[in-house]
């Protein structure tokens, strides 16, 4: 939006859910695009996104703009171009493997396998970063990530959010929402148990591999709605008593969303978090991840006599224009050699079958 002639380079594009712009010509995918099977082999064939980046070339250009949470930083520096990477996160399955092979990994002989590989991953990668003339973090938390990762300053600027489309609203039904993928790292399970063991009314909105196990953890007072339209998700969240996030998160856009509609949070103290909830104004925090931490800010959350209006202003903070805006005044900056890395700013994603994959827009 901040640069609508720029042409956007990705691995991948698939999914019927694509935002507008990546349905556009404007869209220059790498030779994944044509993979038989791709849409449903992209997770079992991320080693090939590293040589797919490396050979894909970027025509010659004065600044590429690199949205990244793992190997969009690996395409090739243009002579003369200056690189900017948007960080999302240093990747997870890198520098935090644990989670992401038990989770995607079931062979154990192949995890063991994969687990070898990876001080090669974290060297690579921290290779592939020395190539940026900045780094952008999408949160204080990946701030702290990437100088820990690659020992490199960033600035801060905050992911947009689309605050626009919700709307405080003086319903206030009994109940609260989770909305999240259902996979085992989101810990929707502490939730679940918090809200069994209370009685309290808990719908959760998404899909995934967790949930099987999570329906056999909940009691009747758990609802399990599946996927979602954004009109159905708009719908809940104006019409719930609050949100809970209780996964630990780099950022966490839908914490955000709940708080646009003017629903104070109920969140896991850490991660984005941490940045985007206002303990006491906007939600409050539980210290430990289990249930019992949960169901105790749960009577946290009973005691506070709740402002709609100051939650949605908070919310305002993470609007699309200061996205915009921000991401404008830092390439002005950045191509003056003005930039230091010190003060917050923000930026955004392509999509994969539904959700963020890499890309690198160019100008």
């Amino acid at each position: 939006e901040a640069y609508p002639d720029a042409p956007i380079h990705t691995s991948a594009t698939f999914g019927a859910n694509l935002f507008p712009v990546f349905r556009t010509n404007r869209v220059r995918n790498t030779w994944m695009q044509h993979i038989p099977g791709m849409p449903g082999l992209h997770k079992k064939l991320f080693f090939l996104y590293p040589f797919a980046f490396l050979s894909h070339r970027l025509p010659q250009t004065k600044v590429a703009w690199i949205s990244s949470s793992s190997f969009a930083k690996w395409i090739p520096k243009p002579a003369g171009a200056k690189f900017i990477c948007y960080c999302h996160t240093p990747p997870r399955y890198f520098w935090s493997p644990d989670e992401y092979l038990e989770n995607e990994i079931r062979s154990p002989l192949l995890r063991r396998f994969v687990r070898s590989l990876m001080p090669l991953f974290r060297w690579s990668d921290k290779r592939q970063s020395r190539k940026f003339d900045l780094f952008i973090a999408n949160s204080r938390n990946v701030q702290q990530r990437i100088r820990d990762c690659y020992g490199k300053e960033s600035v801060v600027i905050y992911p947009p959010v689309n605050v626009d489309r919700f709307q405080v609203s003086d319903q206030r039904e009994d109940f609260f929402i989770i909305v999240s993928r259902l996979v085992s790292y989101k810990r929707v399970d502490l939730a679940v148990k918090a809200f069994t063991q209370t009685g309290r009314k808990l719908v959760v909105i998404g899909d995934g591999p967790d949930r099987e196990r999570l329906e056999k953890l909940a009691g009747p007072s758990v609802t399990f709605l599946g996927r979602a339209s954004d009109e159905e998700v708009t719908d809940c969240m104006a019409r719930c008593r609050g949100f809970v996030f209780p996964g630990l998160e780099d950022f966490g856009i839908t914490p955000v969303e709940a708080q646009a509609c003017g629903k104070p949070v109920i969140a896991f103290r850490g991660g984005g978090a941490l940045e985007t909830v206002i303990e006491g104004k906007t939600g409050v925090f539980f210290d430990q991840p289990d249930s019992d931490a949960l169901a105790s800010a749960l009577q946290n959350f009973d005691a506070i006599d709740w402002d709609p209006q100051t939650i949605r202003r908070n919310a305002e903070r993470f609007s699309t224009e200061r996205f915009l805006e921000e991401t404008r005044q830092v390439l002005r900056q950045f191509e003056g050699s003005a930039v230091t890395p010190t003060q917050p700013c923000q930026v955004a994603d392509s999509t994969l079958l539904d959700r963020p994959v890499e890309t690198a827009s160019v100008r």
